[in-house]
């Protein structure tokens, strides 16, 4: 059974069962602490902890996830990749245990023709939390299952959580026996090769936060209601009905195994080492091309760090089985091929995926030319030192700068007889990931726990109201001060504050926070910043700039007007230059990524060269002629699957509710799903001045603007920048290119003939220099103070003159001077 047909099953038996179908997130987590999707339920967790009222009482998906914690144990065994799929049915408050263990046995055993998966029932096992009777006796009565094969075990095996504070519970797993041939009889507690997991049913009941360990936590309370969040791994169950023994060999994985044969001349099964990166090499072209297609980018931090991993990991694999050239373009249209029955989009977007891939392949080829030569330099270094360890912060500096792997330096090192010092390595990477998440931590406001958010937002998400008013009366719901709750906060004090509505707009889809006041009874508050650590909180901080505040006050929430006329004409600027872009260069230029202020605006886009200079005048040219033609902007809310159809573009790295909002301006030009706050017609955007186009990874480009008065500004100081120019230079305004590139090449020639007159200087001496060589036993030697220099090279030429007139004899000549203010020798 195809792996697209068992997803097909799967969706199709619970809609009949009343679920609503949920299409999969995007890979990119929702929640500011992961990177990724690690789990099927993680879109739903809002809905769980009651923060968000579900739209449905029943759901299903099959949904993208990537786990990356162990990238360097893909391949070593069969059982992991990094990019799975997690098949999943969801009741919020409808039917609990006894549903779920129904649904779970009906459809494990059901016949295939009558759509079911067909395992015979006789291979079933079960495992329920140690102190769960009713799912015991629910297995017993429903599915019949003998009491020896329902096992029962501890929190390290049946008590789900993902690994970060939020909703948990006892789990019952389902395992199918594979037979003798996998391993000893006895169960998932003797054998869970023989005995292979298959499905995770999960009893969603508590909150936890304070995660240690995956049997360490505390439980912090109950959830609003009872929910069933169930798992099974998409994979696993493909290849148990494909008859195959492991995901590697399925039919979306093994397309690329097969391929990379074909390329390698090796034969999968042949060899242990080479096993390895064939399956390392499917595994992180499949991941990479999922990743890629929901719209992250090659970098050097966070997901896109990752993603350079797993394509430099490939890369390297091949190249370690004997590919030398380019093994991307071949591999990845398979992975694609096998893929696309599911993802159609990964199809109708081939194009663009593969740009991006391609020129992070072809950069990391670069990449292993320098990086070797560096590596071989500090490989001598030691050696000459007499040492035989390469340090930590070597390796560390090849991996940071030139992407250098790890294992790649190891393996490179111990081919020259060094080992290398892999504590201080992992020592160094782990202080920059700690810093890293210190970063993002600071950014997001977020010295408060999830606890005392989650307690502020059980009174109710905080109503926004600056779409229609930039003057709000509130109350204050809580104030923080170093991740606590406080009662009261004083003059020069900087405070989290949370009111229950607000019109400040909180940093998000690439807007900056809102500036203004919040006053109340003999206190102003400055606003600094406002984000949403937790969805559906918003929090300012502020620094009391007189008076004193405290919780539960009334309060009067003010936007500075002109801050926020600044933020609207920015953002609906970035929306015009996307439409700009895509009108020039084609629809594949995508932004992939944005942030605009009062004033500014960068974004960036997916794009495989830079923007000739007409290409950019053709842009800003686009952008500003829409501003004129008072383009109408309007917005409204509908539905995801509707905001597609009706072509609205979904940004890459957004996540998006069930409703979002579509604005558009001028129609169809220009419809994107956004949050944002926006002018109301393109005019008042003012004028658009494009600064800058630059890279700022492979396939993706970036471009910064200046907006509305700020745009005018900057013009007028070209302006007078060009005036002053013509006055100096005596011409015209468009005489000026011409003129100042004469000006150039004859100061150009000049320096040509000073430097050779310089030069000409210095070597007549190298005759008296040479004459007047001292002798020092069997060596002459020439030791000199040349003065002023143009550079080294000047330096270097007259040693080597004085050298070659010193003929055949053992001789040494050093000679040191001043360039640039910077002693040379």
């Amino acid at each position: 059974m195809r792996t697209a047909e068992i997803r097909r099953r799967w969706l199709e038996f619970f809609e009949q069962r009343g679920h609503t179908v949920v299409p999969s997130s995007s890979l990119i987590s929702p929640d500011p602490s992961t990177l990724f999707v690690i789990a099927g339920m993680v879109p739903f967790i809002p809905y769980m902890l009651g923060q968000q009222t579900p739209p449905w009482q029943r759901a299903t998906s099959v949904q993208k996830c990537v786990r990356t914690l162990d990238i360097e144990e893909v391949g070593k065994t069969t059982r992991h990749g990094t990019f799975f799929q997690m098949n999943g049915n969801f009741s919020f408050g409808d039917y609990f245990k006894e549903g779920a263990v129904r649904y779970a046995w009906e459809l494990v055993t059901g016949s295939q023709a009558e759509g079911g998966y067909g395992f015979d029932p006789d291979s079933i096992w079960v495992t329920v939390y140690h102190d769960d009777d009713e799912a015991a006796r629910l297995w017993r009565t429903i599915a019949g299952l003998p009491e020896e094969r329902i096992q029962r075990r501890g929190k390290k095996d049946n008590y789900w959580h993902t690994g970060q504070p939020g909703p948990a519970g006892p789990c019952s797993e389902i395992y199918v026996d594979r037979g003798p041939a996998y391993g000893a009889d006895g169960g998932p507690v003797v054998d869970e090769d023989r005995f292979l997991e298959i499905w995770n049913l999960v009893f969603m009941q508590y909150a936890i936060d304070q995660v240690r360990a995956k049997d360490d936590f505390e439980v912090v309370g109950d959830l609003a209601q009872r929910n069933i969040d169930t798992g099974m791994g998409l994979e696993r169950v493909a290849y148990l009905l494909q008859g195959v023994d492991n995901l590697y060999e399925i039919d979306e994985v093994f397309p690329v195994i097969a391929t990379a044969q074909e390329m390698t001349g090796k034969r999968y099964g042949a060899d242990q080492g080479d096993d390895v990166r064939m399956r390392v090499v499917a595994d992180h072209v499949r991941s990479s091309l999922m990743l890629i297609g929901d719209g992250i980018t090659p970098s050097n931090e966070g997901r896109g760090y990752v993603l350079r991993r797993l394509l430099r990991r490939s890369v390297r694999a091949m190249r370690l089985l004997g590919v030398d050239e380019p093994a991307l373009p071949t591999l990845l249209p398979v992975s694609k091929d096998a893929m696309g029955e599911s993802y159609p989009d990964l199809v109708s977007d081939f194009d663009r995926i593969s740009r991006i891939a391609y020129a992070e392949e072809e950069a990391f080829r670069r990449t292993l030319v320098a990086g070797t030569t560096i590596l071989d330099t500090a490989v001598t270094q030691v050696k000459t030192a007499g040492g035989s360890t390469l340090g930590g912060e070597q390796a560390f500096a090849l991996h940071d700068t030139y992407g250098f792997p790890i294992d790649l330096t190891l393996e490179m090192a111990a081919e020259q007889g060094l080992t290398v010092d892999e504590q201080g390595f992992r020592d160094l990477m782990t202080a920059q990931r700690e810093r890293a998440r210190a970063d993002a931590k600071a950014k997001k406001g977020g010295q408060a726990g999830t606890t005392v958010y989650r307690e502020l937002l059980d009174a109710g998400v905080t109503e926004f109201t600056g779409y229609t008013e930039l003057t709000t009366p509130s109350t204050v719901r809580g104030l923080l001060r170093g991740g606590e709750q406080v009662t009261a906060a004083v003059e020069g004090e900087t405070v989290d504050v949370v009111l229950e509505r607000t019109p400040f707009y909180a940093e998000s889809g690439g807007q900056d926070s809102d500036a203004g006041v919040i006053t109340a009874d003999g206190a102003r508050l400055e606003v600094l910043d406002v984000q949403r650590p937790v969805k559906g909180l918003v929090v300012h901080t502020v620094k009391v700039a007189s008076g004193e505040i405290t919780g539960g006050a009334e309060v009067l929430a003010q936007v500075d007007p002109e801050w926020r006329l600044g933020a609207r004409q920015a953002h609906s600027g970035t929306h015009v230059v996307h439409a700009a872009l895509r009108e020039v260069l084609g629809p594949q230029a995508l932004q992939s990524g944005s942030y605009n202020k009062p004033g500014y605006l960068r974004l960036d886009f997916s794009w495989h060269e830079a923007l000739s200079a007409s290409a950019r005048s053709e842009v800003e040219e686009v952008t500003n002629r829409a501003i004129r033609q008072d383009l109408g902007v309007a917005w409204q809310y509908m539905t995801l699957p509707e905001a597609k159809e009706w072509g609205a573009i979904a940004l890459f790295g957004e996540t998006y509710d069930d409703q979002v909002r579509v604005v558009e301006i001028g129609g169809p030009w220009s419809r994107e799903l956004c949050g944002g706050t926006h002018v109301d017609h393109s005019s008042q955007i003012g004028l658009v001045a494009l600064t800058s186009e630059s890279s700022v990874g492979s396939g993706s480009r970036r471009v910064e603007a200046v907006v509305g008065i700020e745009a005018f500004h900057h013009l007028a100081r070209e302006r007078a920048l060009v005036s002053a120019l013509t006055d100096a230079l005596k011409v015209r305004p468009e005489e000026l290119p011409d003129r100042v590139a004469g000006v150039v090449a004859r100061l150009r020639e000049a320096e040509k003939e000073l430097a050779a007159l310089r030069q000409a200087q210095l070597l007549a001496g190298a005759a008296t220099l040479a004459e007047g060589a001292a002798r020092v036993g069997p060596a002459r030697v020439v030791a000199h103070t040349a003065g002023a220099v143009a550079s080294v090279d000047d330096l270097r030429t007259l040693a080597l003159d004085v050298r070659g007139r010193l003929g055949e004899e053992a001789a040494v000549v050093a000679v040191a001077g001043v360039a640039k203010d910077r002693p040379v020798v």
